[in-house]
C-alpha cells in the first residue's frame, strides 16, 4: 500500500490545522444604529462575533466605560451580542465598542454609534397672523419640535391635504423648514401649517396654523432681490454623499437664481432643483471642493452669496499589519498607512490597551519597532488610523517562538547531475536560530573552493562527481537542544533531449507533430511537459487543437490539429528526472490570410471621392496580393465594397482612392487584405468623414396627383432619400402648366420631407389637365426634373341632383327609395345621401342615411306605420355634397292586424294534418288581411316549413317520426300579424291509419 504513508501525513496535517491556536479575529463588528423610540419593543441589539482558538470571550464598552450586566438588568449578552432592554436616549446614546479576547490577547472593534429616532410635538400655542402688502416678500417660520435625526419639511395651505407647491416664487428650506414667498399675491392669502416627517419613524406632526393676510394700505413696488436662504460660508461633506446647497431670494419681480463655481466649472453631474433654488451634487468627490456662488437677479438689481465646500474622507487603509512569528531576540518592524482628508493620526494598542514609546518600544506615527523581542511581547496588536470623522483598525497577532531544533523529514535523498553543482539543504525548525555544522563520515566538513557553506546553511558542492556520493550529516543546536539530519547524495549521468523538427512551416487548417526524445540515466524515471511561448499547455482546455501522445517511455509527441494563426510561436519540451531538468524549443511558422491593415486615414475628401492611406498588416508568411476598400454610411446595409482608382489595389500599395461616392454623406472606411491563402480580418474603421456638397443628381420618382378640393391641383411624389440630397438646403421645384399653354409655373417647396404640393386657382374648371414635373435643388444649385406627367385638377362636388327619384312603401315600417344618377360630367358622385322626415316635422330634424357604395336605391327602415314621409336625395364625393332633388312623398302601410288567428282545429290522420282557424278581421287603422302564413318547426332538429294560403285553412304533410310546433299568422300589406297560440303534434314512424280530432281553447 504505497499511498498509506501519504494519507497518514495528510490526516496529520489536517489535524494540525484544527489544533492550531491563534488569537481573536473579528468576523462581524458592530454597526451604527438609529433606533426608533416609537417601535413597540424597545430592545436594541449590537452584533459582535470573532473566531479564535481557544474560542474568545467578549465584553462591551459605552463611551469608554465597561458595560456591567450584573449591576444593570437592562444589559444582557448572547454570545458576543449586546442586548439593551428598555433603551433610553438619556442613558444609552453614545459610542459602543466590543472587546474580544482569549489566551493570546484581546482586540477592540471599531466604534458603533447608537442614536435614537424620535419626533416631538409642536407647541400648541397659537401663532399670530402675518400681514404684508401685495408684492412684498414674506417668511413663515416653522419652528420645528425636538427631533432626531434630520426631518422632512412641507407646508399645508388652508386644509390637509392641500400642499404648497414650490416654484420660482415659493420655496421650502429643508435646512430651517421655513416657507419663503418672494412676492406675495392675493391668491396666497390663507392659513399655513408646517408639516414635518421623521423618515426613520415615519411619524408626522402638524404645527398650529399661521394666517397670512394682505394689508390694505397699498401695493409694494418693485425692489431688488434679497437672499434669505443660503448655505453656510463653510460646508463640510463626506466623500460619496449627495450635497444640497440652498439659495432663495425675496424680490419684486420674482428673482431668478443662477450658480457658478469660482475658479472652476460646476461638475456635469450636478442637478438643479426647485427652479434652481437647490444645487445638488450626487456622489461628491474631492475635485468638487471649492467656492460656489449663487446669484439672485431681477430687473431692479442683483445680489450674490459665496460659500466654501470642502470634502472630507474617512481613513482608508493603504498598508495594514499582518500576523507575524519571530524568534526571540529579533527586531519587529511594523508599518501601517492610511489616507484621508484631513490626514490621519495613528495610535497603537496591545491587547486593547494603549502602547507608547518606552524602552525597547519605538512608535513613530504608523511605524512600530520593538528591539530584541521577548516572550512577553506576544499578543494582539492594533494600529488605529483616525481623523475627526472616524477611525479604522488594523489587527495582527505577534508570536514569539521558542523551540529546540527539529527536522520534519529525516533522512533526505538528493540526486545530482554529473558535472553540475549539488545542493544539500539544512532547514531545521528552531527558535532562536540554531548553530549549524556539517559532517561527512564523522569528520567535520571544512569549506573549500569545491565545497561551500552558503548563508542559508545549504552545502554547495561544485562540479559534482561520483566521488562525492555518500552520506552527509547536518547538526543544528541552540540553547534548548539539538538535532541531526542525514542527506544521502547520488550523482547521475546528465540528460540530453532532442526536439524535432526544430523549425516547421504550415498553412492554416493543417496539422503537425512535434516529437521530444530524452536520453537519461536508466535508473531514473523521466517526466515530460509541453510549453507554448513559455507557458504550460493545458490539454484539457485546448484539447480541440493539442493532443499529448506517449510513443515510448522516453519519447512523447505533441499533435497540433487544425492549426490557427494564433498557434504560431515557440513550442518547448521539458524533460525532468529527480536529478535533472532539460528544456528545448522548436519554432512553428503558420501561413494564413493577412492580418488586419493598420490605421486607415482619410487624406483627402471631395464630393464623389475619398483618398485613403493605411499601413501594412502582417502578411502571415504569404505575400499580400490585393486590398479591398469598404465603406459604411447611415444608408448602407453594413459594409459595402467601393470602386477604387486604381482598380485593383495591389498588395504593394498603401493608398488608393474610393470613387463614385454620394455627395454630402457621412462615411466610414476600412481596408481588407487578401493573399493566396484567403482574405483576412478588416482594419479598424477610419474616423467618420462627410463628402463635399454637390448639385442634386436624382429627381423625385412616382410623380402623380389628383383629387383635392374644388379649383385645386394636387401634386404628389416620393421624396428623395437623404442619401441622394447631396447637400444642405435641399428642396423641391414643382413646375406645372395647363395643357396647351407655353410658360411653366414654378413653386419652391423647402422641406426635404415634403411629398405633396397643392395649387389653387378658381379660374380653371374642374378636371383640367396639367403637365407636371418635379425637380430638386440644394445650396449648390438646381438638379434634374422628373419626367412630365399629366395630372387633372380636382373635379369639384356634384353639380346636379339625382333624377327620376321614386319612393314607395313596402310595409308599415319600410319605404324603398330609388333614383337615377345625374348626367355625366365634373363632380361625379361617389355615393348618395337620403334624408327623410315626417310631414308634420321640420326638415332640419330629419334623419340621414348614406349608401355604402355608389348604389342607386335604399330601403328606409324603422319607420312609423300609416305615416306620410318627405324624402330628398343628393350626391356627394370627396369634395363635398351636391344639390338635393325636390322632396317627394311616400306613406307607410297601415299596421298589420294585432288580433292573432284563434280557434285552431285540426284533424290528424297519420302524418297528414288538416288545419283550420277563424278568419282575422282587420280594424280601421290596420291593413286588410290578404292571406295567412303557417310555420312548422321540428323540435330538436333544423326542419322548418312555411306554408302560405289565402284561406283560413290548409293541409300539412309532415315527415314521419317527429315532434312539431305549429303557429299561424295573418298576412297584410303592413306585414305579418300577431302569432296564434302554438300547437304541438307528434308523428309516428310506423304506418298508421288512426285518425284524431283536436281543437284549441277559443279566445
Amino acid at each position: 500500500f504505497p499511498c498509506m504513508p501519504w494519507l497518514f501525513l495528510l490526516l496529520s496535517f489536517l489535524g494540525c490545522l484544527e489544533s492550531l491556536e491563534f488569537g481573536p479575529v473579528f468576523i462581524q463588528e458592530p454597526d451604527d444604529i438609529i433606533f426608533s423610540l416609537g417601535s413597540g419593543e424597545r430592545k436594541v441589539m449590537l452584533h459582535c462575533e470573532a473566531r479564535g482558538n481557544p474560542p474568545p470571550t467578549y465584553s462591551w464598552y459605552i463611551n469608554g466605560t465597561r458595560v456591567d450586566s450584573d449591576t444593570d438588568y437592562r444589559y444582557s449578552f448572547i454570545d458576543g451580542d449586546l442586548i439593551i432592554t428598555n433603551a433610553s436616549e438619556i442613558t444609552d446614546f453614545g459610542k459602543y465598542q466590543c472587546k474580544s479576547e482569549n489566551s493570546f490577547g484581546s482586540i477592540l472593534s471599531r466604534d458603533a454609534l447608537l442614536q435614537f429616532a424620535y419626533l416631538g410635538a409642536f407647541s400648541t400655542k397659537s401663532r399670530g397672523a402675518v400681514s404684508v402688502r401685495e408684492g412684498q416678500g414674506v417668511v413663515l417660520m416653522c419652528s420645528p419640535p425636538p427631533h432626531s435625526p434630520e426631518i422632512i419639511y412641507s407646508w399645508v395651505f388652508n386644509e390637509f391635504p392641500s400642499f404648497v407647491a414650490e416654484d420660482s416664487r415659493r420655496f421650502i428650506s429643508q435646512d430651517t423648514g421655513n416657507l419663503y414667498i418672494s412676492k406675495v399675491q392675493p391668491s396666497d392669502v390663507g392659513s399655513y401649517i408646517c408639516l414635518v416627517k421623521n423618515p426613520v419613524t415615519n411619524a408626522r406632526v402638524l404645527s398650529p396654523p399661521t394666517p397670512l393676510t394682505l394689508k390694505t394700505d397699498g401695493v409694494m413696488g418693485e425692489y431688488e432681490p434679497k437672499i434669505e436662504v443660503h448655505f453656510p460660508t463653510s460646508v463640510l461633506a463626506a466623500k460619496g454623499v449627495t450635497v444640497r446647497l440652498e439659495c432663495f431670494a425675496l424680490g419684486n419681480p420674482v428673482p431668478t437664481i443662477t450658480w457658478r463655481k469660482i475658479n472652476g466649472n460646476i461638475p456635469k453631474r450636478v442637478r438643479l432643483r426647485k427652479s434652481q433654488a437647490v444645487l445638488e451634487i450626487p456622489n461628491i468627490q474631492q475635485d468638487d471642493s471649492g467656492v460656489y456662488e449663487c446669484k439672485a437677479e431681477n430687473p431692479r438689481g442683483g445680489t450674490a452669496f459665496k460659500g466654501h465646500l470642502q470634502v472630507y474622507t474617512l481613513p482608508q487603509w493603504v498598508r495594514m499589519i499582518n500576523d507575524t512569528q519571530m524568534d526571540s531576540g529579533e527586531k519587529l518592524q511594523w508599518e501601517c498607512k492610511a489616507i484621508s482628508r484631513p490626514r490621519p493620526t495613528y495610535r497603537w494598542l496591545r491587547n486593547g490597551l494603549p502602547l507608547a514609546s518606552q524602552g525597547r518600544v519605538e512608535i513613530m506615527n504608523g511605524e512600530l519597532s520593538i528591539h530584541k523581542v521577548q516572550q512577553t511581547d506576544s499578543g494582539m496588536y492594533q494600529c488605529v488610523a483616525e481623523n475627526k470623522y472616524g477611525a479604522v483598525y488594523s489587527n495582527a497577532e505577534l508570536k514569539i517562538l521558542a523551540s529546540a531544533p527539529v527536522f520534519f523529514q529525516n533522512p533526505v535523498r538528493v540526486i545530482a547531475t554529473l558535472g553540475k553543482d549539488a545542493y544539500l539543504e539544512c532547514k531545521p525548525r528552531a527558535s532562536p536560530k540554531p548553530r549549524i555544522t556539517w559532517k561527512r563520515e564523522d569528520r567535520r566538513i571544512q569549506p573549500s573552493k569545491r565545497i561551500i557553506l552558503l548563508r542559508n546553511n545549504t552545502l554547495k558542492i561544485v562540479n559534482s562527481s561520483r566521488a562525492d556520493e555518500g552520506n552527509y550529516v547536518c547538526r543544528a543546536e541552540n540553547q534548548l537542544g539539538s538535532a541531526e539530519l542525514t542527506a544521502v547524495l547520488w550523482v547521475k549521468e546528465a540528460m540530453r533531449v532532442v526536439l524535432s523538427p526544430s523549425k516547421v512551416e504550415v498553412t492554416v487548417g493543417e496539422s503537425v507533430v512535434l516529437s521530444c526524445k530524452a536520453t537519461h540515466d536508466t535508473s531514473l524515471d523521466v517526466a515530460f511537459q509541453w510549453f507554448f511561448n513559455q507557458k504550460p499547455i493545458v490539454f484539457q482546455q485546448d484539447g480541440n487543437h493539442f493532443e499529448y501522445i506517449q510513443t515510448q517511455s522516453s519519447t512523447v509527441d505533441l499533435m497540433i490539429r487544425s492549426i490557427l494563426l494564433r498557434h504560431a510561436g515557440k513550442y518547448g519540451c521539458r524533460a525532468q528526472t529527480s536529478a535533472d531538468s532539460v528544456f528545448t524549443e522548436a519554432e512553428l511558422l503558420v501561413r494564413g490570410p493577412p492580418g488586419p491593415p493598420g490605421v486607415v486615414i482619410v487624406e483627402e475628401i471631395t464630393d464623389h471621392t475619398a483618398t485613403l492611406s493605411w499601413t501594412r498588416g502582417l502578411d502571415n508568411h504569404s505575400p499580400i496580393s490585393t486590398y479591398n476598400l469598404q465603406a459604411r454610411s447611415p444608408f448602407s446595409l453594413g459594409w459595402q465594397t467601393v470602386k477604387t482608382d486604381p482598380d485593383p489595389v495591389t498588395g504593394d500599395m498603401e493608398s488608393a482612392m474610393a470613387v463614385e461616392l454620394n455627395p454630402w454623406v457621412e462615411y466610414e472606411f476600412r481596408v481588407v487584405a487578401s493573399n493566396a491563402i484567403g482574405t483576412g480580418d478588416p482594419s479598424a474603421p477610419s474616423r467618420r468623414v462627410r463628402t463635399k456638397e454637390a448639385v442634386p443628381s436624382v429627381a423625385p420618382s412616382n410623380v402623380s396627383g389628383g383629387d383635392g378640393r374644388r379649383h385645386e391641383l394636387v401634386i404628389s411624389w416620393e421624396p428623395v432619400s437623404e442619401e441622394f440630397q447631396n447637400g444642405e438646403g435641399f428642396g423641391y421645384i414643382v413646375a406645372f402648366r395647363a395643357n396647351g399653354t407655353r410658360g411653366w409655373k414654378e413653386k419652391m417647396v423647402t422641406s426635404a420631407d415634403s411629398t405633396t404640393y397643392k395649387y389653387r386657382d378658381e379660374t380653371f374648371p374642374p378636371l383640367t389637365p396639367f403637365e407636371v414635373k418635379v425637380g430638386v435643388y440644394n445650396n449648390k444649385g438646381d438638379g434634374p426634373f422628373s419626367q412630365v406627367v399629366i395630372i387633372h385638377s380636382a373635379e369639384g362636388e356634384p353639380r346636379e341632383p339625382p333624377s327620376d327619384v321614386k319612393a314607395y312603401s313596402t310595409s308599415s315600417s319600410e319605404i324603398r327609395v330609388a333614383w337615377k344618377p345625374p348626367s355625366p360630367g365634373p363632380g361625379k358622385p361617389k355615393g348618395y345621401e337620403v334624408q327623410f322626415w315626417k310631414e308634420a316635422e321640420q326638415e332640419e330634424s330629419g334623419k340621414k342615411q348614406r349608401t355604402m357604395k355608389n348604389e342607386t336605391f335604399m330601403i328606409l327602415t324603422g319607420l312609423d306605420g300609416n305615416s306620410q314621409y318627405l324624402i330628398t336625395v343628393k350626391g356627394f364625393n370627396n369634395i363635398g355634397q351636391g344639390p338635393a332633388c325636390a322632396a317627394i312623398k311616400a306613406r307607410t302601410k297601415k299596421f298589420p292586424p294585432a288580433q292573432p288567428p284563434v280557434n285552431l282545429a285540426w284533424i290528424q290522420e297519420g302524418n297528414n294534418v288538416s288545419l283550420s282557424w277563424d278568419p282575422v278581421k282587420a280594424k280601421d287603422n290596420e291593413s286588410d288581411v290578404i292571406g295567412y302564413m303557417v310555420l312548422v318547426k321540428q323540435e330538436g332538429r333544423g326542419y322548418n316549413q312555411v306554408t302560405r294560403t289565402i284561406n283560413p285553412s290548409t293541409v300539412l304533410s309532415l315527415p314521419e317520426g317527429g315532434t312539431y310546433i305549429i303557429e299561424v299568422r295573418s298576412l297584410s300589406e303592413g306585414g305579418e300579424g300577431a302569432a296564434s297560440s302554438q300547437i304541438r303534434l307528434v308523428t309516428s314512424s310506423a304506418k298508421s291509419g288512426q285518425c284524431s280530432v283536436h281543437r284549441t281553447t277559443s279566445w
